[in-house]
């Protein structure tokens, strides 16, 4: 792992004060976004935001379906963690999980009338909250920087697509996969 960190000359490439400073600026902000949306969404709507996050990708899906397999990537979750809070959410008749027509192994996640309520309860607080927290603190000029900066990021970590932000299509299955895969 060490060689991967260094440069073709064999010398770290430390970061100088002010990229140190950016750096730490990002994991602060980041880190103190995310506690405060999670306690916002569980305060106000009573999920916990990787719940939030599932009904969401699921509501942007064509037929509110997904491959589980999918879901996983596009959550950023381990298939053995994804599939609990599918359990979860099933128990909660929010999910349901379907078949697929043609892959017998494969499952598919559905977001049931009720999760879609739920959802739409919970979405005006979470974007009061990201509006409050983020978009109100910037100026529209920012943000359009901000979202391009954050697209490269994205996009050079992520060259297959499959983080939430990449253009998706729908699959054979009437599921959703990534437009790349």
């Amino acid at each position: 792992m060490a060689k991967k960190a260094k440069a073709a000359d064999d010398e770290v490439r430390w970061l100088s004060p002010a990229e140190q400073e950016t750096w730490r600026a990002f994991l602060a902000a980041t880190r103190l976004l995310y506690d405060e949306l999670e306690r916002q969404l569980q305060e106000e709507a009573g999920i916990p935001r990787t719940y939030f996050e599932i009904l969401v990708t699921l509501s942007e899906a064509p037929n509110r379906t997904v491959r589980m397999r999918d879901l996983a990537d596009l959550t950023r979750s381990s298939k053995s963690r994804l599939s609990h809070a599918v359990s979860r959410l099933e128990e909660m008749g929010w999910v349901e999980r379907l078949s697929c027509a043609n892959d017998r192994r494969g499952a598919l996640a559905h977001l049931t009338d009720k999760g879609f309520a739920v959802l739409e309860a919970a979405a005006p607080g979470h974007a009061t909250a990201v509006r409050r927290y983020v978009f109100d603190r910037i100026t529209p000029e920012q943000s359009d920087e901000l979202g391009r900066i954050l697209a490269v990021i994205r996009d050079g970590l992520d060259a297959e697509g499959r983080c939430p932000g990449a253009r998706t299509q729908p699959d054979d299955d009437g599921g959703y996969s990534s437009s790349k895969s």
